[in-house]
């Protein structure tokens, strides 16, 4: 098959719905083979600490402009994050998607790996072959998302090792390109503190055990970055608890959508927990300040989302800017300009 067809079978031009899902999921063991060559041509031992606090201590430039972006991950990436970034991005701004049902990166790469809920949450305009897509060069930024439980991705999926292999097939296909990993979070009901689980989780699991593995895979003047969302989160439920709450947002259950029986879900967010979440990808991936962003978005389907009142909005848009703008590993730093 020639390379124009495979990039017209990653986008699922000319196909149908059955055929071209399955006949693109074919094209992983093609297009992995030059990612995973260079995987282990590339891959050492962790960089040293000194060595990574190098890799990060300058910011990066801002975008030049309108990004194009490919999320791959599962449903805290879901439809409905991508669609609200775009909305806050503004003209120009593109994105496609490859997503699952609690799905590790080591899935997505892995064909032999069934992809639970690939067809349900890949059913629209926006699902592109992550290989193919990477490979094509046609993105200026890459959000990488992990499973959580993320001990459980790190035990047994290899989550710094999939990490740098994505990493190194979205080099191959754009060495320019600007790859992210998604800090996400644990469960309200974990038998750990919640609050007490994202302050120690984004070092010792996400920094440690995800991202530093993954790094030899990259120049290093050109690291991943991470789009911390779960510390975003921590200090937003910080600010609205210590306050009694903030609008129509009481505390940290009021992100997290409620199933059919009524019953709150402990880990998927609603509308505005991914109103929030979005606020972070804006922030990081465009280095501006999210402050004064419209508060009143539409969900991916068009339909209006439920929006957090403008005390709330304020206030999440505000802690958005503060935390990505003191974590170095976001590419800002504290002198960043709105």
């Amino acid at each position: 098959m020639a390379i124009p067809d495979l990039m017209r079978l990653g986008r699922g031009e000319g196909y149908g719905a059955g055929p071209w899902i399955v006949l693109a999921l074919l094209l992983g063991a093609v297009l992995a083979l030059a990612a995973a060559l260079a995987w282990s041509k590339q891959h050492r031992a962790a960089p040293a600490p000194e060595a990574i606090a190098a890799a990060y201590a300058a910011p990066l430039p801002a975008p030049a402009g309108p990004l194009r972006v490919f999320h791959l991950g599962h449903s805290l990436v879901g439809r409905d994050l991508p669609a609200m970034l775009q909305q806050l991005a503004g003209p120009g701004h593109r994105y496609d998607v490859q997503l699952g049902w609690g799905t590790p990166l080591r899935a997505h790469w892995e064909d032999s790996i069934e992809i639970n809920g690939f067809a349900d949450e890949n059913a629209h305009d926006r699902y592109r072959n992550a290989k193919a897509a990477l490979i094509s060069g046609d993105y200026g930024a890459f959000v990488a998302t992990e499973m959580v439980e993320i001990r459980d991705a790190i035990a047994y999926h290899a989550s710094g090792r999939y990490l740098g292999k994505w990493s190194a097939l979205a080099r191959q296909g754009n060495p320019e390109i600007r790859i992210y990993l998604y800090e996400t979070w644990p469960r309200l009901d974990d038998t750990e503190d919640w609050l007490d689980r994202l302050d120690r989780d984004l070092a010792r699991h996400w920094e440690a055990e995800v991202l530093a593995p993954a790094l030899p895979a990259l120049a290093p003047d050109k690291p991943i970055l991470v789009i911390p969302a779960g510390q975003v989160f921590a200090a937003f439920v910080r600010a609205v608890e210590d306050a009694g709450g903030v609008d129509n947002i009481a505390g940290r259950e009021a992100l997290f959508r409620k199933d059919a029986d009524g019953a709150r879900d402990p880990i998927h967010l609603n509308d505005l927990g991914t109103y929030l979440a979005a606020l972070t990808h804006y922030a990081v991936l465009y280095h501006r300040s999210p402050v004064g962003l419209p508060h009143r978005l539409l969900r991916a389907d068009g339909t209006p989302a439920d929006a957090p009142g403008p005390e709330a909005a304020r206030l999440m848009q505000e802690t958005v800017w503060r935390v990505v703008t003191g974590y170095p590993k976001s590419g800002l730093g504290a002198g960043t300009m709105p």
